[in-house]
């Protein structure tokens, strides 16, 4: 029993780890996590259901494009970035606001400028919007939720990047619409 314990210990632990992991991290496994072939139409006339996806955003510069996906909640975000249920759509006036984790999808916003651009396509149309502001907020700072005079994109994730648990501060990208 002594000799067998240690071995079955570490293979729980292991797979306790895989099923974690595929949780909490899909695109690292591809095989597992089947592309999205077609996107749901997202207007007024048609709910979209949370965890659905509903566009794509890029950030050329990085190399770095994501499937947003409605709705932040812990299920939805395990999916992609989330786009805040209220805030705009693309294509109508106001500011979307999309959050992500820090340590998965939105990794790469630790390295975004100030002029980076950032692509939303959405339904045929793709919108160009160009980085303005990059700033660390408190969590109840939930002024950059508002809408804005000009089209925006609001971007959020936690910091600091590195940090072991829940992260204190909250990194907050804000775009103004470029391009249509």
């Amino acid at each position: 029993m002594r000799r067998y314990l240690p071995r079955f210990l570490m293979i729980a632990g292991a797979l306790l780890l895989l099923k974690g992991g595929l949780a909490v991290y899909p695109f690292l496994f591809p095989v597992l996590s089947a592309e999205i072939a077609e996107l749901p139409r997202v207007d007024g006339m048609k709910r979209v259901a949370p965890g659905d996806p509903v566009f794509q955003l890029s950030i050329p510069r990085h190399k770095a494009r994501f499937t947003v996906v409605e709705g932040t909640t812990t299920t939805a975000l395990r999916e992609g970035p989330g786009h805040l249920e209220g805030s705009a759509l693309p294509g109508q006036t106001g500011n979307i606001v999309i959050a992500g984790h820090r340590d998965t999808h939105f990794l790469a916003l630790k390295d975004v400028l100030i002029g980076d651009e950032i692509r939303i396509a959405s339904e045929g149309a793709e919108y160009v919007y160009r980085v303005v502001d990059v700033r660390v907020v408190s969590p109840r700072d939930t002024s950059v939720l508002r809408p804005q005079a000009r089209d925006s994109l609001t971007l959020i994730t936690c910091y600091p990047f590195r940090f072991m648990g829940p992260a204190p501060d909250r990194y907050v990208v804000r775009a103004l619409l470029f391009d249509r």
